[in-house]
């Protein structure tokens, strides 16, 4: 009899273990991919992150140069439309970059401050170390991303 009871007990119990095993697998199944998502989020919103900020740099450096050089005014406000679109595009991918990753927050914040401030250079060589300073900016974000996904 108490074999009996003892092959049910060691029945149950395994059967318990075996299905709180297949829970915890599941639940870390679960959130390895959600890390996965994560990750893929934030190398996707870095990757518009920098094609954007690149993309305002030159659109900024092309208004500055014309505005430095005395352009037609048609010519200046063409230029200036298409920076405010190129910096529109910078809005999305730091908020998300921020909000995915908060350790790459003020990399990118910083990245696109100094894009931002390539406007109203006094000259051809304010502008030039300005852009020097957006593309050292952009470069340290990378660097950040690179370590903080490591």
């Amino acid at each position: 009899m108490w074999s009996s009871v003892i092959a049910v007990v060691g029945t149950l119990l395994g059967g318990a273990l075996t299905g709180l095993l297949q829970i915890r697998s599941a639940r870390i199944a679960q959130s390895a991919a959600r890390a996965d998502q994560r990750a893929e989020a934030l190398r996707r919103a870095l990757g518009e992150l920098v094609a954007s900020l690149g993309d305002h740099r030159r659109a900024m450096w092309h208004r500055e140069v014309l505005r430095l050089d005395g352009a037609s005014e048609e010519a200046f406000e063409a230029a200036r439309s298409a920076s405010r679109l190129t910096r529109s595009a910078v809005t999305g991918p730091l908020v998300a970059v921020s909000v995915l990753d908060q350790s790459l927050a003020e990399p990118a914040r910083q990245a696109a401050l100094a894009v931002f401030d390539l406007r109203d250079a006094t000259d051809h060589a304010t502008l030039a170390s300005r852009r020097e300073a957006a593309i050292a900016a952009t470069d340290e974000l990378v660097a950040a991303a690179g370590r903080a996904m490591a």
